[in-house]
C-alpha cells in the first residue's frame, strides 16, 4: 500500500460544498464513493480546502491510500476519471509519504475570484463569475488590497460560527484585468477563515464602486466587527486555484 495526492478540478455548481455531509451531494462524497468502487472497500480521503456550496476548484489536493500495489499512478488517475461524474476531473496523481494530510501540510493556498463587468449579463457565465453591470475602479481596489496583506486579526471578515484563531496571514493580493470585461482577484495565504475570501472580495468591490474609500478597509479591519463589513461576494465566482507544500 502507498499514499498518493490527487490534484482535482471540479465545477462546484451542483455540489453542496467539498466536505462530505450526509444526505447531500459533495465532492468528497463522490470521490470516496468512486474509490470504494475501485478498491472494493471504504477509503477516507483528506482534502486541502473545504470549499462552500457553488465554489469551484482547479487545483484542490486530496490524499488517500492506494490499496492495490499493482496500480500505477496513471492507472489510478484513469480509473477515477472513468467513473467520477463529469463535473469532477483528476488532473494529476503523485506519490506522497504515508498519512500525508494536505490540509495540515499546505504552506500556501491560492484562490481566484472572477468578476464580469458588462451592462448585459452573459448567461453562459452565470455559474462562473460575479456579474456587475458597471465598471470598477481597479486602481482604488489595488490600493485597498494592500491593507489586507500581512498578518492581521480577520474577525471582521469571517462568517458564522468559526471559532478558529482569527489571526491570519495574507501574502499577496493581485487584481488583474484579464480583458475588457473580466477582473480576477488573486489571493494568496496560508489558510483562511469561513467565507473570508468572499468577504474580502465584497469589501474590495465596495471600494471599486466608489461606495468606500480605500482607507475604509484599514478602519473596519482594525475594528474586528463583522457587522461593519459588506455582504459576502457570491460563491460562483470563487475558485480554489492551487496549493503549495
Amino acid at each position: 500500500m502507498r499514499w498518493v495526492a490527487a490534484t482535482i478540478a471540479y465545477d462546484g455548481t451542483n455540489f453542496f460544498g467539498y466536505q462530505s455531509q450526509s444526505g447531500y451531494r459533495t465532492v468528497q462524497g463522490e470521490l470516496e464513493k468512486t474509490l470504494e468502487i475501485i478498491f472494493k472497500e471504504k477509503i477516507t480521503t483528506y482534502g486541502c480546502g473545504r470549499t462552500d456550496t457553488g465554489v469551484h476548484a482547479l487545483g484542490q489536493v486530496v490524499s488517500f491510500p492506494v490499496l492495490n500495489d499493482n496500480m500505477t499512478d496513471k492507472n489510478v488517475k484513469d480509473a477515477l476519471n472513468a467513473i467520477l461524474p463529469e463535473d469532477i476531473y483528476v488532473r494529476e496523481i503523485k506519490q506522497v509519504r504515508d498519512n500525508f494530510n494536505p490540509r495540515a501540510e499546505a504552506t500556501k493556498r491560492i484562490y481566484f475570484y472572477l468578476i464580469y463587468t458588462n451592462k448585459e449579463p452573459d448567461i453562459f457565465l452565470r455559474n462562473r463569475v460575479w456579474w456587475m453591470p458597471f465598471d470598477l475602479d481597479i486602481a482604488k481596489m489595488r490600493h485597498a488590497a494592500r491593507y489586507f496583506e500581512g498578518e492581521h486579526d480577520f474577525t471582521t471578515f469571517k462568517t458564522g460560527n468559526d471559532e478558529r484563531n482569527p489571526i491570519r496571514m495574507i501574502y499577496r493580493i493581485r487584481i488583474i484585468n484579464y480583458n475588457k470585461n473580466i477582473i480576477c482577484i488573486r489571493i494568496e495565504g496560508k489558510s483562511f477563515l469561513r467565507r473570508m475570501i468572499r468577504n474580502i472580495v465584497g469589501a474590495l468591490v465596495k471600494v471599486g464602486t466608489d461606495a468606500w474609500e480605500p482607507e475604509r478597509i484599514k478602519i473596519i479591519l482594525e475594528a474586528k466587527q463583522r457587522s461593519l463589513a459588506p455582504a459576502s461576494a457570491p460563491a460562483q465566482g470563487l475558485y480554489f486555484y492551487s496549493a503549495l507544500f
